[in-house]
């Protein structure tokens, strides 16, 4: 059942981060008396083999997304929300979504609670990806909820796993679900359940970086070759300040750069800055050149941003993501810059025991 959006908060786990509100106010469905369906998942039409020659964008607007839907284009819209809110109760996928979308937690691509930046093998994606009827010949949308800049990172991420398993028609809904409400788009309640795929995902594992890979650079800095690591997550996680709480150790990579992956946005938004203004943003931090960068934060979220933004909107070629990040990092024996020492850490233990007796 379709109708005119009416306000509904929506919610997806992000990273952990100062406390923010991970709610944003959307489209809910005001329940219709008759039930209609949206065939945007319906059968390739015939035009397919040209359709997927078509170069898309990687970000595309609501307005573009409906008109493609209008016109019962060949997509595959990934709501990437969890299916449930915080409290477990709350449904939002069943709660409306957007016609023909389908539920596709940011969950499923992730690790496990003690490595939640592993990538899943290419068996767990090729089951994942039939389920989800990912093919080479769909426009793929993926749908955030569209609350804030960490929200982005969750498609980010998404839309870099489906590129490493060969998908190129990938697009991210600009402000997410939270825009599409706004403008009074459609929603639906309706469960769609698509047919599965054929695809059989081998993913490029060429282009994700390793511990190993990036402790040999570290070590040989001094052989001349020119790469720089960049460090997505905010300042304080780069001091050694915080630290995600699966990782033993808080710190940096040695002789990482810090890149705040929130400068890539409009203040307190999920839209990214224009064009130019993301060009002058990299060249100034030294993320345009000809040397390798390898972006990384804590589970390979935020830094997903950054491989987004360099390699998909300024055309950078030599940009690799560390998906386990410094979870996996400060568990290994190699050092970080930025590590408090142990009479800080075992007095900061010491600090919030206290304050957890206080609540």
């Amino acid at each position: 059942m379709m109708s005119p959006a009416a306000p509904i908060k929506l919610q997806m786990p992000i990273p952990r981060r100062a406390p923010r509100a991970l709610q944003v106010l959307i489209g809910c469905l005001v329940v219709a008396a008759a039930l209609c369906s949206h065939p945007v998942m319906a059968q390739t039409p015939p035009a397919a083999a040209a359709a997927s020659a078509e170069v898309v964008s990687p970000i595309i607007t609501p307005a573009a997304l409906k008109a493609l839907i209008d016109k019962k284009a060949n997509l595959r819209i990934l709501d990437i929300r969890e299916l449930m809110q915080g409290d477990g109760k709350t449904p939002n996928y069943d709660a409306g979504h957007i016609p023909g979308a389908i539920a596709a937690p940011y969950s499923s691509i992730r690790g496990p609670e003690k490595n939640p930046g592993r990538v899943p093998s290419d068996q767990e994606l090729t089951q994942l990806f039939r389920k989800w009827e990912i093919d080479a010949q769909a426009h793929i949308i993926i749908a955030p909820v569209g609350s804030d800049a960490s929200d982005f990172g969750g498609a980010a991420r998404l839309f870099w796993t489906l590129r490493l398993a060969g998908l190129k028609r990938i697009s991210i809904l600009e402000g997410g679900l939270g825009a599409w409400g706004a403008l009074g788009y459609p929603i639906e309640t309706t469960k769609n359940t698509p047919a599965a795929s054929s695809i059989s995902v081998k993913l490029d594992r060429t282009q994700i970086a390793t511990t190993s890979e990036i402790a040999g650079l570290i070590r040989n800095r001094t052989s001349g070759k020119k790469f720089l690591l960049s460090d997505s997550r905010p300042e304080d996680y780069f001091l050694g300040e915080d630290k995600h709480p699966a990782s033993p150790r808080a710190g940096t990579l040695p002789g990482a750069k810090n890149h705040d992956h929130e400068e890539w946005f409009q203040l307190n938004t999920s839209k990214l800055l224009p064009r130019d203004q993301l060009e002058s943003i990299a060249k100034n931090a030294g993320l345009i050149g000809d040397q390798d960068v390898i972006t990384f934060c804590n589970t390979g979220h935020w830094s997903a941003t950054t491989w987004f933004v360099l390699t998909q909107l300024l055309g950078q070629s030599n940009i690799k993501l560390y998906p386990e990040s410094t979870v996996s990092w400060s568990k290994s024996r190699n050092p970080m810059d930025n590590e408090p020492s142990r009479a800080t850490v075992l007095k900061q233990q010491l600090k919030d025991s206290v304050d957890n007796l206080k609540r």
